[in-house]
């Protein structure tokens, strides 16, 4: 596994504040996983990567914890953390459950919501584009989950919000031994984004349907 830059502790009144260490380690582990660094099927200890990541053993097993409960490891007694494997089946039933939670809300949202609140989120597409030019699979996997977000924040159900970003994550944990994801498909997916916003300013309800139904399919 590459080294991982120290996460520097942050402090109030000279106490660390353990819970910013342990959401930065989760976050870096999170990151670790969509890149393949964390690699299905490899045990990891909590004093092995606390010593990677420059912090004691605990954050890095409570964030570990935080994963085990996401589906990402399984918790293996005085051994460590195992990375889960994912199978295509899964990936495909993954994609399917999305498709079936997001889709009739983005069609709901093209027909309601109005150009102005669209445009807002032209620095989310934007924040996608860059992530995939720049080939950063990690970051394009934040800017990408934070696109949908912003989408489905506009249908004011937190609970919506809260179980899609779920699913989404667990989507973009690499299969095993899968090749690591291009650049180039990256700026695809990213373009779709682009495109799904242009036709939803327009109000072009036909290229919307056309455009969100491709992009799940793809998924």
């Amino acid at each position: 596994m590459p080294e991982i830059p120290s996460i520097p502790a942050q402090k109030t009144a000279g106490k660390v504040l353990r819970h910013s260490v342990r959401g930065q380690v989760l976050d870096a582990l999170r990151a670790a996983l969509v890149d393949g660094e964390l690699a299905p099927g490899e045990i990891y200890s909590g004093p092995a990567l606390g010593e990677r990541f420059g912090v004691s053993a605990t954050p890095v097993r409570e964030a570990m914890q935080q994963l085990a409960l996401e589906g990402a490891v399984e918790c293996l007694p005085n051994r460590g953390f195992r990375v889960l494997s994912r199978t295509p089946r899964e990936r495909a039933e993954l994609a399917e459950v999305r498709g079936l939670l997001e889709v009739p809300v983005m069609l709901r949202l093209a027909r309601t919501v109005p150009a102005a609140e669209w445009e807002a989120l032209r620095p989310a597409a934007a924040a996608t584009a860059e992530a995939a030019a720049a080939g950063d699979l990690p970051a394009y996997a934040e800017a990408d989950r934070a696109f949908h977000r912003e989408v489905l924040s506009l249908a004011g159900n937190a609970q919506l919000v809260t179980v899609a970003e779920e699913l989404h994550r667990r989507a973009q944990w690499p299969l095993p031994g899968a090749p690591r994801v291009r650049p180039a498909d990256l700026i695809a997916d990213a373009a779709e984004h682009t495109a799904l916003l242009e036709s939803l300013i327009a109000g072009d309800l036909p290229v919307v349907e056309s455009l969100v139904r491709e992009h799940f399919a793809g998924s």
